[in-house]
């Protein structure tokens, strides 16, 4: 079957698997204000439908490096589309709690696929000039995901079956990438790998609009690391990869303590607390879901002219800021009418701030921080931890609202959002401007590893 090498079909489909990534996980949002009372659901059980796919997303973030070095990219998006569209299905028509928690672990580990996959295949096909702006366009299909699911909850709330639509409509743009990916090339830096450099230099002329001068020089690189022999654990937690290590695993695991999914997750139901009505709530998670497109298409311009630290560290203080807004109007005037729009616009301000900096900065950083040895385990144990961390966050914020009440929830991720900002300052790596290679080359020199000149041409 002939592949397709334009740019805009491959990123297009190539971050295809993010839009259905986002609307998995933000269509059980206003489905659990359903399936909660047709179910008769307790707040346990609440948190694990909802957590459910996370459990899911981590044993597929696990078992991709195996199969991202084993059978390559295109395969194993294949295979996750498949597993997408199997999972959703399912889960529309599971009749109880239990096979409604068993189908959306299937679903989880399409997401966990995606999740680790994407933004290392996505990072491997762009330019080193592209790379922050096609990463993001992973992020920015995962915010158009979680709006369609926000849209499509609020149109099927007034059914009674609605949830089950809801839940499983993520089955048709599964389809939609299962037939694309058939049509996309492999990533060259695996073709290399392989021994298929003729077929790399074709994808890399392609990709990089004929520039014969950029590709040869791409191809010398990659073909430089590619000589490094498959690593394991081993050399991922060597001293020679730490200071990735430390990157890829914090920016993992502060996207998710700063508790942006639990906004995600339970923003209707943190809207009802406040005095919203149930389609009041749903109306407004629309509002916030075209803010997170709109600021996600400001990051992508803003990716390749502004260091990754920066973003980082000014979305945290951001985040922080709107916290200690909700925190400081809940305490003192809650149960207002001014309280819940206050909330909802801090709450808006809050998501616009992680949507342009901590959302797609950290698969950003998680794709590209890796030498290419260890890329696929690296990039795997990083999107497991992150779900891991998501699933903790999940689990816990339910009953941290019953347990703290929401004005002290929203003060303790704004604690966190400072400590992110400090480590994030003192121990991240700054990776813009640089292709894959130099940055793997870089982290080979900080070690006080030998280079070899050919690479550093």
């Amino acid at each position: 079957m002939k592949k397709v090498t334009n740019n805009g079909f491959i990123y297009t489909f190539g971050a295809l698997g993010g839009l259905l990534f986002g609307y998995d996980i933000a269509s059980v949002s206003g489905a659990i204000l359903f399936i909660e009372k047709q179910l008769h659901l307790g707040p346990w059980e609440q948190g694990w439908v909802v957590s459910s796919v996370l459990i899911g997303a981590i044993i597929g973030a696990l078992a991709t490096s195996k199969f991202l070095d084993t059978y390559g990219r295109r395969k194993l998006l294949i295979w996750a589309s498949v597993i997408f569209f199997i999972g959703a299905i399912t889960s529309g028509f599971a009749p109880n709690f239990e096979i409604l928690v068993g189908t959306r672990v299937v679903l989880g580990i399409g997401v966990g696929i995606t999740s680790a996959l994407i933004p290392a295949y996505l990072h491997e096909l762009a330019p080193k000039s592209m790379h922050g702006a096609v990463a993001t366009m992973f992020q920015l299909m995962i915010m158009i995901g979680i709006l369609l699911a926000y849209i499509l909850n609020y149109s099927f709330a007034h059914m009674y079956t609605g949830w089950r639509w809801m839940l499983g409509f993520a089955a048709l743009p599964a389809f939609i990438l299962f037939v694309g990916a058939l049509f996309l090339p492999e990533s060259p830096r695996f073709l290399v790998k392989i021994g298929h450099t003729d077929e790399a230099r074709e994808v890399l002329m392609d990709t990089n609009k004929h520039d014969a001068k950029a590709v040869d020089t791409a191809l010398s690189e990659i073909e430089e690391t590619a000589k490094a022999p498959v690593g394991g654990w081993k050399e991922l937690f060597g001293k020679g990869v730490r200071p990735a290590l430390i990157t890829g695993l914090g920016v993992a695991i502060f996207q998710q303590v700063i508790g942006s999914n639990s906004v995600i997750f339970y923003a209707p139901t943190i809207f009802t607390d406040v005095g919203w009505g149930v389609i009041a709530a749903l109306l407004a998670h629309i509002g916030i879901g075209v803010v997170n497109v709109i600021v996600t298409v400001v990051a992508m311009l803003l990716m390749d002219k502004v260091d990754r630290k920066k973003m980082l560290e000014f979305g945290a203080a951001g985040m922080g800021l709107s916290l200690i807004v909700m925190y400081t109007v809940l305490k003192f005037d809650n149960g207002s009418h001014t309280a819940a729009i206050v909330s909802a616009l801090a709450l808006t301000v809050y998501i616009a701030f992680y949507a342009t900096t901590w959302a797609p900065v950290t698969w950003v950083l998680i794709g590209e921080v890796f030498p290419l040895n260890i890329r696929g385990l690296g990039t795997s144990l990083c999107s497991a931890t992150n779900w891991l961390a998501d699933m903790v966050v999940s689990l816990t914020f339910p009953m941290m609202l019953s347990s703290w009440g929401l004005d002290n929830a929203f003060l303790f991720y704004a604690v966190i959002c400072g400590i992110a900002i400090w480590v994030c300052h003192s121990k991240f790596l700054e990776t813009r401007g640089k292709s894959l290679e130099e940055i793997e080359l870089d982290l080979h020199k900080a070690a006080g590893e030998s280079v070899s000149t050919d690479a550093t041409k």
